[in-house]
């Protein structure tokens, strides 16, 4: 046991600041008594708080964890002592080593609060967001009336997860201010509390950086967060902040560093986690993005719309299997009609065009209609998959549909074209990419498909030229529309502006990739031949 003397002259030390003087008083005592296991704890505290002070750039958890283990030397079924050496480690970050002890503090005593309240802290660094309830959940039982900390990390879990969830939102809620009404029972909870409000020192500097950021002066505001961190390295939100900086300077790998430090310090820190799923769709890398916001929904499996986004990165990667397993996801949870709606679109268009299950994307199409019957949108997409599925007799009846709605929707009017023109009505098919021009004088295709009826099955050469050149006019980039006119060109019989277009075309296929270039190659050398 230390006198109440000693531990009097130790804190008046650590609210001065001046934790070397209290180490070297603690040590200083340690010479004289080497087997008082409570010197060697109060010594590992002493480095665990000066370690833990957000102002100091050094490390000292080495050494607390070295007076611990002495301590332990000792005492050796002190669970006190293994749950301050697992709390140690978890500040180092060796978090199996950690839970070793901590298991350890907890078969000697089952009811250790401190314990329970570690292990959900190194369960959420590790992701394990269930486990971490579960044990935030046994340290509220157990720490009792100082389970400030425990009723705030429940709090904050559930504040992510409630949603729309009355009932989370009740208990974040209860939580929240059972931790208020109990932290003046907990001194560490204290102790974090005043350390929050110490941040407050850091506005000036924030909103300094955030004008650095606006006026473009990123390199500014870089040197100064950089500079604030190595006075401060303890404060968290400094490297959110370098994150943002970075990434709107496109420096996509520094700025993932900064957003992983903040995930480190904080793990439940769902804006890090958005940042870092929207820099790894940016650049490209799924894999990491998947990774990410598989995290959000354990954090929140309720929220629809982490589903609907995963399930768009799966679809980019080419995994569409679980691209439909994650919009069934995001349209079971429902947070909107018009919400599900467009949902029920999306998964309709994978399985139309990835899938070819025409009668899966029918089925999506009519539940989103279901929800938005007034949605133009749906009924020409709906439409398009009967069309592609053959079913010209439906396709029609749903287009005329359509036209009840917008009948001014050139959109409808071309879609109709295609169908007529593919029954072989080109009568019908002309009438309707007629009123699809005349309802949007910039629709390219209307015009380009127009023209292809002229050339190819009305002989009206001179005509299709004009259409082609409307719709070239449209869309100065509409390779098909150049081969088209090519192609007319041809049988005026002038061979070099046939061949000119023909290589326009072929140039700007290189982009839009909208015909197979050997094909144009040949009509070159036809020309020629």
């Amino acid at each position: 046991m230390l006198t109440k003397q000693f531990e009097n002259k130790i804190k008046k030390m650590q609210k001065k600041g001046d934790y070397k003087k209290a180490v070297d008083l603690c040590s200083s005592e340690l010479q004289q008594n080497p087997s008082n296991a409570d010197l060697y704890i109060k010594l590992g505290d002493l480095y665990f708080d000066w370690h833990q002070n957000i102002y100091q750039p050094k490390q000292f958890i080495d050494e607390a964890i070295t007076e611990y283990q002495r301590a332990l030397e000792i005492a050796i079924n002190s669970a006190e002592i293994h749950y301050k050496i697992g709390q140690a480690f978890y500040l180092k970050g060796e978090l199996d080593k950690a839970i070793n002890h901590i298991n350890i503090a907890l078969e000697y005593d089952d009811k250790h609060y401190e314990s329970y309240l570690i292990m959900a802290r190194i369960m959420s660094k590790k992701d394990k967001f269930r486990e971490t309830y579960d044990y935030a959940q046994k340290a509220v039982k157990f720490g009792g009336i100082k389970a400030s900390r425990a009723h705030f990390l429940v709090h904050s879990l559930l504040k992510i997860k409630a949603n729309n969830n009355i009932l989370d939102k009740l208990g974040s809620f209860y939580h929240l201010a059972m931790s208020a009404i109990k932290i003046p029972f907990e001194t560490e909870a204290q102790k974090e509390f005043l350390q929050k409000l110490g941040y407050a020192k850091f506005l000036p500097l924030i909103f300094k950086g955030f004008y650095y950021v606006h006026t473009k002066q990123f390199y500014e505001a870089v040197e100064l967060y950089t500079q604030a961190i190595e006075i401060a390295p303890g404060f968290t939100p400094l490297y959110a902040l370098l994150g943002d900086t970075y990434k709107s300077m496109f420096q996509y790998e520094d700025a993932i560093n900064e957003f992983r430090m903040v995930l480190w310090n904080d793990p439940l820190n769902v804006l890090a986690y958005r940042a870092l799923c929207q820099i790894y769709e940016e650049t490209g890398d799924y894999d990491n993005a998947v990774l990410m916001y598989e995290k959000l929904i354990e954090l929140n499996p309720n929220n629809p719309i982490y589903h609907s986004n995963l399930a768009n990165i799966y679809y980019m990667s080419g995994n569409t299997k679980e691209a439909v397993t994650c919009y069934y996801n995001a349209i079971m949870l429902n947070p909107s009609q018009g919400w599900t709606s467009i949902i029920a679109q999306t998964l309709g268009y994978v399985f139309q065009e990835s899938e070819k299950n025409y009668d899966a994307a029918i089925a999506s199409y009519q539940n989103a209609l279901h929800l938005t019957p007034r949605d133009v949108d749906i009924y020409i997409n709906l439409g398009s998959v009967f069309y592609d599925k053959g079913d010209y007799q439906s396709a029609l009846a749903i287009y005329n549909l359509a036209l009840d709605i917008a009948p001014e929707d050139a959109r409808i009017h071309c879609n109709l074209g295609y169908l007529y023109w593919g029954r072989g009505d080109n009568d019908n098919a002309i009438k309707e990419y007629k009123l699809a021009v005349q309802y949007d004088p910039s629709y390219d295709i209307a015009f380009n498909n127009l023209g292809v009826i002229y050339l190819d099955d009305s002989g009206l050469v001179k005509e299709s030229i004009e259409m082609f050149d409307l719709a070239a006019q449209c869309n100065p980039n509409y390779a098909l529309a150049y081969y088209n006119k090519a192609r007319a060109t041809v049988i005026t019989g002038d061979k070099i502006e046939a061949a000119r277009l023909f290589q326009i075309a072929m140039d700007l296929n290189t982009i839009t990739q909208e015909i197979d270039p050997q094909e144009i190659q040949d009509k070159i050398d036809e020309l020629f031949n």
